[in-house]
């Protein structure tokens, strides 16, 4: 088999499942053909599964290859633009929709945990933390929101006294624990839920690019070596998707995100830095997140890379934002460094849609993919199965072209992010 390798991070040395599935080699059929083996496709599969469709996935390189298994593994809820900025959007009526499904990821993840006994390392609990008074603010406010759609009990604002109980480090004033919030291997979470999927009858095919996608009302899904005839197709690359749909690569752009993993602490280290062992997010508008692995190393991720070049030195990107968080990590080596991208949106919300008669289609997550991945699964199985109520609330939020086109779109996200983080400097 030649698939394409995971990338060489601590995710993949740590991967409870090795075993390679096939390359499709044949004409097949089947209800619905998904294009993608991330969170998106095979949480989109299993509910399909489960509602009894038939379902058969090709992925291009290997389940979990692309942000599903090199993102920083925390549970965070509600999507990258909160619940009030979509209420701008769609009304004070609507909103109540999207915010009764901004908590619903997280349980969807934790549902699956549990029915297929996928081992992931789950832990539970999530620090939003305030860099300054403005961030401290802005948190006070998401509590309340939160509060006001239904997230009651699990939220707790922390002052400096309680946050340097729960972050062994000088640099924040406060924060937000989310007790609802967590932390997960993600590349072990997608490979449970692989498994899953085959255990209910589900086909899933490595090495399997899509080259052409026949629409109509039996559409024909092609890669180089076999096809599939469904009756719907559900696309799931987010930014890994290429040019495959040109509808869906004008109104997106694929970004990069670095992290770093440190070799395991001591007990007594790992427990003085994190001691409840709640992951951390701080609240700047390029953040900086982190937690412990399983077997207590310190995961570290941050920075944003606009048009998903790979940086040359990732560990000298990141390694000095590890250092100003912990000082007292200096002597602490770094085993493991890698980039991988998600899918940004002009809106920063996820794009959801149709394309021609039978094409079904979810991206953009825009950096908050772990929980949406897994509620965009189930709107995409409930629109199949005719539910189109919560799938249409998304398909309906309008999303525009990156100024400048796809030349320009790089240069001018910089120089926005650049905006952004003097404004978090100085906390204004």
């Amino acid at each position: 088999m030649s698939a394409t390798p995971h990338a060489s991070s601590y995710y993949a040395a740590s991967a409870n499942d090795k075993v390679e599935r096939p390359r499709l080699e044949s004409s097949i059929e089947t209800d619905v053909c998904i294009v993608g083996a991330g969170y998106t496709g095979l949480s989109s599969a299993l509910h399909l599964l489960e509602s009894g469709m038939k379902v058969v996935v090709l992925e291009a390189a290997r389940i979990g290859w692309g942000a599903s298994g090199r993102n920083g593994g925390q549970i965070v809820n509600s999507f990258s633009r909160d619940i009030d900025s979509i209420e701008r959007v769609v009304g004070k009526e609507q909103a109540k929709l999207f915010g009764q499904m901004a908590f619903e990821g997280g349980r969807i993840i934790r549902e699956r945990i549990a029915k297929y006994n996928i081992d992931c390392d789950l832990k539970d609990g999530g620090v939003f933390a305030a860099m300054n008074k403005k961030q401290m603010g802005h948190l006070q406010s998401q509590k309340n929101l939160w509060e006001t759609h239904g997230h009651t009990q699990q939220l707790e604002i922390l002052d400096q006294d309680a946050i340097r109980k729960v972050v062994d480090t000088d640099l924040y004033v406060g924060g937000l624990l989310d007790k609802s919030g967590g932390h997960i291997h993600p590349l072990n979470l997608a490979l449970g839920e692989a498994r899953a999927v085959e255990s209910l009858g589900g086909l899933i095919f490595e090495d399997s690019a899509v080259i052409d996608i026949d629409d109509g009302a039996s559409p024909v899904v092609r890669t180089a070596h076999g096809q599939v005839k469904c009756k719907f197709v559900i696309v799931a690359g987010n930014a890994y998707l290429g040019k495959l749909l040109p509808e869906l690569h004008a109104k997106s752009m694929p970004c990069g995100t670095q992290v770093v993993t440190t070799e395991p602490l001591s007990d007594e280290l790992a427990a003085s830095i994190l001691p409840q062992d709640y992951c951390v997010e701080d609240c700047n508008y390029l953040l900086d997140y982190y937690r412990l692995s399983g077997d207590k190393r310190l995961i570290f991720g941050g920075g944003v890379v606009y048009g998903a070049r790979d940086p040359a030195n990732i560990k000298a990107l990141i390694e000095p934002k590890l250092l100003k968080t912990f000082p007292q990590l200096k002597d602490v080596k770094i085993d493991y460094a890698w980039t991988g991208n998600f899918l940004m949106t002009l809106s920063r919300l996820p794009q959801v849609g149709r394309i021609g008669h039978n094409i079904y289609y979810s991206q953009g997550c825009s950096g908050h993919g772990v929980t949406y991945t897994h509620l965009a699964g189930k709107l995409l199985a409930e629109m199949l199965n005719g539910q189109a109520t919560r799938f249409d609330a998304f398909a309906a939020l309008p999303h525009y072209p990156f100024p400048g086109g796809h030349a320009l779109r790089v240069p001018f996200s910089a120089l926005g992010a650049w905006y952004y983080t003097m404004r978090d400097k100085f906390g204004i």
